[in-house]
């Protein structure tokens, strides 16, 4: 028997969170996978020629970037800049590959964020949302 103001309150907390959060998913499509992929003159893949989602570029977001970017794609986070209206180019080279386009200047010259090329199937619903 546990006491008063044990883990056995947080543990039922979790178990109902989890749950939540799987009644929530249910019934959502999964991303399509984009057909293939046009290749840029450097040889690498692009992702910016489908056409995204802004429901799910915004799922995204919430779930992924408003740690360090502000919950208001428009406004500066703790970390990152505002980048409401940042192109797919734009997208594609800081997240997937960390840099920046050519000829592009940044607006915090930073190296904080990490390559995410694990979002690169979300980048066109990212550039909708962020529109």
């Amino acid at each position: 028997m546990s006491a008063p103001g044990s883990g056995a309150g947080a543990r039922g907390a979790a178990v109902g969170l989890v749950a939540l959060l799987m009644l929530t998913a249910c019934g959502r499509e999964e991303p399509a996978a984009p057909a293939a992929a046009p290749t840029t003159p450097s040889g690498g893949a692009t992702v910016s020629a489908r056409v995204g989602d802004a429901d799910r570029g915004r799922q995204v977001w919430l779930g992924q970037c408003v740690a360090c970017h502000h919950t208001d794609p428009a406004r500066d986070g703790a970390v990152g800049p505002a980048v409401q209206g940042s192109s797919p180019e734009l997208l594609e080279a800081r997240v997937l590959r960390g840099e920046y386009p050519a000829g592009y200047t940044p607006k915090r010259p930073t190296k904080v964020m990490p390559p995410r090329p694990d979002l690169a199937p979300a980048i066109p619903d990212l550039a909708a949302y962020l529109e």
